[in-house]
């Protein structure tokens, strides 16, 4: 039997090894790595190619939906399991859009992690209970909101959700230029290109932004 191969990104270290106590039960499953920031999880998702990645929504660095997006973008066949505290028709709908087929709620992984998982390896979609409900619920309304919601979100690059999430953390132009790879130049443009598009000339109407499409969780 193939070994399923697994990658846990959250970033508290107690978090990632009782996953991995709870996944490695499974004989015919292998944790293959371990992230602890969402930008972790990409770079290891592309050197490891795992099956299936358990990944949590509230990440520094780069957010779980982010990371998503660029895994599945650069690994169309891995399969991502979203993990966190929250339930919202606005999150799950995010979930959704990022790409994840499974999404399960922290105080549900008892009982439905394995389950998510094994679903996730033979490529079908899992939702825990209480998610599956609000999924219905949310698309069933759909709607002009909806459509309003997803253009304000849309406003932004993949790249200049990254900088605005940084810029939210605290981090400096010259932090931003080493964490991207790019020069200050590039992250000045960035910023500038944001805060033209957002309407915004403050840093705390950045973080209003990202907190509001919950790109960053205090």
């Amino acid at each position: 039997m193939k070994t399923l191969r697994i990658l846990v990104a959250d970033d508290h270290e107690v978090v990632r090894k009782g996953m991995r106590a709870l996944l490695e039960v499974r004989p015919e499953w292998e944790v293959c790595a371990e992230a602890a920031n969402g930008r972790e999880a990409l770079q290891l998702a592309k050197q490891t190619k795992p099956d299936v990645v358990v990944m949590d929504i509230s990440m520094p660095e780069l957010n779980g939906l982010e990371a998503t997006r660029q895994i599945l973008k650069a690994l169309p066949r891995t399969e991502v399991l979203i993990l966190t505290l929250h339930e919202s028709e606005q999150l799950i709908r995010r979930v959704v859009e990022s790409g994840a087929r499974a999404y399960v709620l922290k105080s549900d992984a008892g009982r439905n992690l394995v389950e998510g998982v094994a679903a996730l390896g033979r490529h079908k979609g899992f939702f825990s209970s209480k998610v599956a409900t609000l999924v219905v619920e949310s698309y069933l309304k759909g709607g002009e909101t909806t459509g309003r919601r997803k253009r304000s979100r849309d406003l932004l690059t993949p790249r200049e959700r990254e900088v605005v999430q940084l810029l939210a953390e605290g981090k400096s132009n010259k932090e931003i230029a080493a964490t991207l790879g790019v020069s200050v130049h590039t992250v000045e443009t960035h910023r500038s290109n944001i805060m033209h598009k957002l309407d915004t000339h403050s840093l705390s109407g950045l973080i209003r932004y990202a907190l509001r499409n919950k790109i960053v969780q205090f």
